[in-house]
C-alpha cells in the first residue's frame, strides 16, 4: 500500500487487497437485499446520475424537500449496519475519529459523474469523511475551500481509501467520469464508492 498527499488529501492506494474487496462486496449485498439503491433527486427535482443507499445510524437523502440525514431508507426500513471490516479501516486510518455513524453507499455506471461539491451536511464538520473505491476506476477532482480556482485530479483505483481531513474535510471535491471495464470485481461493471462520516 502507497499513501500519496494531494492537496491536503490522503490517498492510501489499494488499502483493500483483491480478497478483501470481494468479501467487502459480498457484505455490500447483504446491505442493499434490505435498503436497495434508489434513485435521488435534487431539490429541483432533477434526477441525479447515480444511485444511492446507505448503512448505519443514518443515511444521507436528496430530494424536493432538500439535502439532509435520515434514520430509514425511503421504503421506511432502517438502515442495515456498517459492515465490521469498514469500522475496522476507518478506525486505521483516522484513529482519533469517532466511529462512523453513516456509510453512504453510491453506485455509478459508466456515464455517471459527481459535480465539485463539498460535504457540510454534517454537525461537526471537525469530523473526517473516509472515502471507498470499488469496481471501475474514477477521475477523481480535488478542489479549494472556495468553489473554483485551480483544481487536480486523480484515478481512483479499486481498493483505494481517500481521507478527507483538516483543510481538505471542507475542500470541493468530484468524480468527472468512470473508466468503464477498468476492473473485474463487479459482474456488471459500474463503480461503488463508500462514503463514511461522523453524522451529529
Amino acid at each position: 500500500m502507497t499513501v500519496l498527499r494531494v492537496r491536503d488529501f490522503e490517498i492510501h492506494q489499494s488499502y483493500f487487497a483483491p480478497e478483501a474487496q470481494a468479501r467487502l462486496v459480498h457484505s455490500l449485498r447483504e446491505v442493499l437485499s434490505k435498503a436497495p439503491l434508489f434513485q435521488p433527486v435534487t431539490p429541483r427535482g432533477t434526477p441525479m446520475s447515480v444511485r444511492m443507499s446507505a448503512a448505519g445510524d443514518y443515511g444521507w437523502i436528496s430530494d424536493r424537500k432538500g439535502y439532509r440525514y435520515e434514520p430509514a431508507h425511503p421504503s421506511g426500513v432502517p438502515w442495515p449496519p456498517i459492515p465490521e471490516s469498514l469500522i475496522a479501516m476507518w478506525r486505521e486510518v483516522v484513529p482519533d475519529a469517532r466511529d462512523p455513524e453513516c456509510c453512504l453507499i453510491n453506485w455509478y455506471d459508466e456515464t455517471a459523474k459527481m459535480g465539485m461539491h463539498q460535504d457540510r451536511d454534517e454537525a461537526d464538520l471537525t469530523q473526517p469523511v473516509v472515502s471507498v473505491s470499488l469496481g471501475d476506476e474514477a477521475l477523481f477532482r480535488m478542489g479549494n475551500l472556495t468553489r473554483g480556482g485551480k483544481t487536480e485530479s486523480i484515478w481512483l483505483r479499486s481498493g483505494d481509501v481517500v481521507v478527507m481531513d483538516g483543510d481538505a474535510r471542507r475542500a470541493y471535491h468530484g468524480i468527472d467520469r468512470i473508466r468503464p471495464n477498468s476492473s473485474t470485481l463487479l459482474p456488471n461493471g459500474g463503480r461503488i464508492n463508500l462514503t463514511l462520516r461522523v453524522v451529529t
